[in-house]
């Protein structure tokens, strides 16, 4: 193979008309003409049109004939430049084509499950192809055949611009990169771990590392200054749209700075990365603590992108005389909104209250919606008659509300589910009415964290266990004054998206061990599960401090993808498996034999995946791989049965549910070798009631609860048209 002479299909241009070259690809489509014979010619740089003319090879012609797409060839011809009128604009190189005399087929390509290609041969040609097209489990299945596709191919590349452009610029602040362990330290670090079983140490585990944290801070520690690392990290977790359970990212660790120093630094690299995929960020990046966000916008990653910033109007209607917020206000609650700005034409009043207030904001867990629309200087909606004219002017101004404005706003004794709903609801206002402006981007800082936060009534670190605290002098007992504590801790936030955090680290042995007292650890369970890394402070630890950032979801941002998945070379699904190599997969019971994973004759453990924990020996039904139920399937499962359910039902059906798969896995399996096969104990036969409805007694107790009623019957939806 003559690969010193290769050229790449994608660098031809018009400057080598005339030339000789070699090339090796796949033929990626094929138009046969009779008398010519026309292939698009693909490989990791691009596209060129390879024209096969008899007369001039009779014999390059014939073998011409017999390709299929995918096949892998070798073509040696010269470069032409197409004839005007030819051109095709699809390609790059549209300007050339390369008329080929001599070909070899260097493999074969069995028929497709897809169509790989993406570029139309003459211009004008619609192509209905690309990954958007095929089903992503299939994609998956067949990820060499999907990375094939010129878009994905693409997406790899940019990829690695980012990566190169990373490197530069870090190697100039004089970062330097090191690698730590994958084989570590189980530790509590807020997700499950994966274990790694120990042939050698029988009985103990490693765990795959959910950051390199407790490594890097040990480099600066050991006086290396500045460090990153573009790691491998695994959390055995629930997945959501943009979470895999293994994920790169970007960490950073730094010595002797502060949050200033991360800011300028990041904000710095941000830009240059997001200019790789043509996006000029805006600087400098806002700053808004914590309890801002959740005041103004109800989640500590709010997109900026565009207005309607919460109002609380809680003083202005505290004497109101519509009863239902006054109850409210009594009972401690919290009214708030925000306002739409020149909406009111779109936004009917069926719309506002048939879909708004009784089905969309009741789908997000709130009891129902106030709206009122600015028209001729006044409010108007189907309760303002309630409002005195200066609880309307109050509002007018507290909105700041003009002509054709609309006011949105949630009232409830739960200031959580106020600021919670108005979030959802000002996303889905805003993407629902477009003004969601595209290809804008708004990055900012969210500071000041709560430093612990509380979980079934204990405390628990809100980022980690080694984050500085604002200030130093706090009584580890005193739970009321720990929950006041704020965090030295950062998040970076791109249209509503975290895309990193961090914070400066503890580096004095006396406060972390005040951390740990206030959570609970001990002495002795504080040495168990992080003993080097306190003897590690005892020895001269500088103030320092890091961030990571996800890097799938930057690179998924930068270049427009639907989903990290399609910025992952080898992701797993939606489920946490590979369609391509079908891992997790059940091993051979010689290799858990080696591991002591198994009792005498008990067999080995269930094959089995997920984080439920099966006690050693305990067998579960034979080739039944029990999976670990996520709260977005429970979802999944309510909305196809019609039901509304809120988070915590769904985060309880969840729970439950798996607690069954638990006790399921314990029980041992039962042998029905020899045994007949059960048919139902009953005969099965259709019964129809006899007896009609009619009015009864009981009717009106019984029709008391339901949420509609007519005419002594239950008003339900209908589900199927006609």
């Amino acid at each position: 193979m003559d690969w010193r002479e290769r050229f790449y299909c994608g660098e031809l241009s018009q400057t080598q008309a005339g030339k000789e070259v070699l090339l090796m690809g796949w033929v990626d489509a094929i138009r046969d003409h009779g008398k010519l014979l026309f292939i698009h010619m693909r490989d990791v740089r691009g596209i060129v049109q390879v024209v096969f003319n008899p007369e001039t090879s009779a014999d390059c012609y014939r073998k011409a004939s017999s390709l299929k797409e995918e096949y892998v060839v070798e073509v040696r011809g010269e470069v032409a430049a197409r004839e005007r009128g030819t051109e095709n604009p699809n390609l790059e190189t549209g300007g050339v084509e390369v008329l080929a005399r001599d070909l070899s087929i260097l493999s074969r390509a069995k028929p497709l499950p897809f169509q790989i290609s993406e570029k139309a041969m003459v211009y004008g040609e619609e192509v209905q192809t690309g990954p958007e097209h095929v089903d992503e489990e299939i994609r998956l299945r067949y990820r060499y055949l999907d990375l094939r596709r010129p878009s994905m191919q693409e997406i790899l590349l940019k990829r690695n611009e980012i990566y190169k452009c990373i490197r530069q610029y870090l190697d100039q602040l004089q970062f330097i990169e090191v690698e730590t362990p994958f084989l570590t330290k189980s530790t509590p670090e807020g997700a499950r771990d994966y274990l790694v079983p120990s042939r050698v140490h029988q009985g103990r585990f490693y765990a795959l590392p959910q950051s390199p944290q407790l490594f890097k801070q040990i480099l600066m520690m050991s006086g290396m200054d500045r460090y990153y690392q573009i790691a491998r990290c695994f959390r055995d977790e629930d997945l959501r749209p943009n979470r895999q359970p293994e994920f790169t990212q970007l960490d950073l660790e730094a010595s002797f700075i502060d949050e200033e120093f991360l800011y300028e630094f990041i904000e710095e690299l941000a830009v240059r990365m997001f200019s790789v995929g043509g996006i000029d960020l805006p600087r400098p990046f806002p700053r808004i603590t914590y309890e801002e966000a959740m005041t103004r916008y109800g989640t500590d990653r709010p997109d900026l992108r565009f207005g309607m910033a919460f109002q609380d109007a809680t003083d202005i209607l505290e004497l109101t005389g519509y009863k239902v917020f006054r109850k409210i206000i009594q009972a401690g609650g919290l009214i708030k909104g925000f306002c739409v700005r020149g909406q009111a034409k779109n936004l009917s009043k069926n719309i506002l209250q048939n879909e708004y207030t009784l089905k969309i904001v009741p789908s997000f867990g709130g009891q129902g919606m106030t709206w009122m629309k600015v028209l001729d200087g006044k409010l108007e909606s189907n309760i303002v008659q309630f409002f005195t004219l200066t609880e309307q002017q109050a509002l007018i101004g507290r909105f700041r509300a003009q002509e054709g404005d609309v006011l949105m706003m949630i009232a409830d004794t739960s200031p959580e589910t106020v600021h919670r709903v108005l979030s959802d609801l000002r996303l889905h206002v805003a993407h629902r009415l477009g003004l969601v402006q595209e290809g804008r981007f708004s990055p900012l800082w969210v500071t000041h964290f709560p430093l612990f936060e509380l979980k079934d009534g204990v405390l628990s670190s809100r980022h980690h266990p080694f984050t500085m605290p604002d200030r130093v002098d706090f009584d580890p007992q005193n739970k009321d004054e720990c929950l006041e504590l704020h965090s030295r801790a950062y998040d970076l936030v791109v249209n509503g998206e975290e895309l990193g955090g961090g914070s400066i680290r503890i580096h004095d042995t006396d406060t972390q061990k005040k951390i740990f007292h206030a959570l609970g650890l001990g002495p002795a369970e504080a040495e168990e599960k992080f003993g080097f890394f306190l003897r590690a402070l005892e020895y001269g630890a500088p103030p320092h401090g890091g961030l990571a950032l996800g890097i799938d979801r930057v690179v998924a941002m930068i270049l427009g993808a639907a989903s990290i998945r399609d910025v992952i070379a080898f992701p797993k699904n939606r489920r946490a498996l590979c369609p391509l190599s079908r891992a997790p997969s059940p091993v051979d019971q010689s290799q858990l034999g080696e591991l002591g994973l198994f009792k005498g004759s008990e067999g080995p453990l269930p094959r089995r995946h997920g984080t439920i924990p099966v006690p050693m020996g305990a067998s579960g039904p034979a080739g039944v791989q029990l999976e670990r139920i996520s709260e977005e399937e429970v979802r999944h499962v309510a909305k196809l049965a019609r039901l509304k359910i809120t988070k915590a039902e769904a985060r309880t059906y969840q729970k439950e549910l798996n607690a069954v798969l638990e006790h399921f896995a314990t029980l041992q399996e039962l042998d029905t070798e020899g045994i007949e096969p059960m048919s139902h104990v009953l005969d099965m036969k259709n019964v129809w009631r006899d007896d009609r409805p009619g009015k009864s007694k009981k009717t009106d107790s019984m029709l008391q609860n339901a949420p509609e009623k007519e005419s002594a019957y239950f008003k339900v939806p209908r589900i199927l048209e006609g």
